[in-house]
């Protein structure tokens, strides 16, 4: 796997997005807007764009939904771990939310296209020891 560090070489347009449908093992979309942003970022990555798309790194939330046999949706929740998919990132930042300072890791997923480009999408992450419960939350 190439360093995190070679994304830093040369200046990239930011894209950023409060939802991401980039594979369907990544509960991180709920419908048409995060498909768009997936679709926009595979297409940065064909036509090698020079971006970084940036979002947030929601472990739950998102569901499966299906409808039972007297037609009521039923919900299944997906709940998916980072380390699985992505790289955690070493540095680390605070951030201050409402007074508090809230210390933000982002971890790094490559969306790899055939023509070779290479989109480094950054999730961000507020679930870090040390941080208060509704900050990890965020």
């Amino acid at each position: 796997m190439e360093d995190w560090k070679v994304y830093t070489q040369r200046k990239r347009i930011a894209y950023f997005t409060m939802e991401i449908g980039l594979s369907q093992d990544l509960p991180t979309y709920s419908g048409g807007l995060g498909i768009l942003a997936g679709d926009t970022i595979k297409s940065a990555a064909d036509l090698k764009v020079p971006l970084v798309a940036v979002t947030l790194c929601h472990r739950k939330g998102y569901f499966r939904q299906t409808i039972d046999e007297s037609g009521w949706q039923q919900e299944h929740p997906r709940t998916w771990r980072p380390e699985e998919f992505m790289e955690l990132l070493p540095v680390k930042t605070l951030v201050t939310v409402e007074g508090r300072d809230v210390k933000v890791q982002a971890w790094l997923y490559r969306v790899k296209s055939p023509t070779g480009g290479v989109i480094p999408v950054l999730f961000l992450d507020t679930d870090i020891p040390g941080n208060a419960d509704e900050d990890r939350r965020l």
